[in-house]
């Protein structure tokens, strides 16, 4: 059974989503803000957190940076949909995916399940013929590799560290090459269909993916805009 810590200083949320987390087969231990939570994350660290990044006397942001001096628990991040520079701090100091608030608690759930599997130890004897039910292939895109059941992904062999979000975003994109995917068809793809997001969120995606391929190779051009149609990928 994972173990989950969340941090929130809303008591209503720390509520609900203790106890949908918990029928979902997650033990929850939960911190009403970042200063009470710091020691207890080092001394017995969970499986993953879910911060809030507004709170009194130790936001999410500052938790974070703090336990990365030591510590790489995966974090997800829960933000206000006017959030938009701290949810790029966050991600640069070592958050593996965000969530805007109002959101859907089958959505956490899902981001939950895939964080929790793409830090799980990988067993460099699985290939393809020891898949689970349910499971799905890697999709291999000329230089890019993708990994589903992990939300793993590499480039030329160098890892990419894309958050869920991102890699859900890519994997639309890369299922298809050539084909054009509108910023609905994205937004399907990487959000519960409880959840509303607007052409901008999907912008900045693309963006911090591009971003995050370009560290690895500085010419990657692979996604490309097609200005008021969507994006498409382009194999290399």
């Amino acid at each position: 059974m994972a173990t989950i810590a969340l941090v929130d200083d809303d008591e209503n949320i720390i509520t609900s989503v203790s106890i949908f987390l918990e029928g979902e087969g997650y033990h929850v231990r939960t911190y009403n803000d970042g200063a009470s939570a710091l020691s207890a994350l080092l001394e017995d660290p969970p499986d993953l957190g879910v911060f809030d990044i507004k709170m009194p006397r130790m936001d999410g942001l500052e938790l974070l940076r703090r336990l990365r001096q030591s510590s790489n628990l995966p974090v997800i991040f829960l933000t206000s949909k006017d959030d938009e520079f701290d949810e790029a701090l966050g991600l640069n100091l070592g958050a593996d995916d965000y969530i805007s608030k109002p959101f859907s608690q089958r959505l956490l759930g899902e981001r939950v399940k895939a964080v929790l599997r793409r830090v799980r130890p990988v067993d460099e004897t699985e290939d393809a013929a020891s898949l689970e039910p349910g499971d799905s292939k890697p999709i291999e895109r000329g230089r890019l590799l993708l990994d589903p059941n992990r939300h793993a992904c590499s480039w030329d062999g160098e890892p990419v560290r894309l958050t869920v979000t991102e890699f859900l975003i890519l994997q639309a994109l890369a299922t298809r090459p050539g084909y054009v995917k509108s910023r609905d068809n994205l937004m399907d793809a990487a959000y519960d269909d409880q959840v509303y997001v607007d052409d901008r969120t999907i912008d900045s995606h693309i963006k911090r993916i591009r971003k995050k391929f370009r560290e690895v190779d500085t010419s990657f051009d692979s996604i490309e805009t097609l200005y008021g149609v969507g994006y498409r990928y382009k194999e290399v």
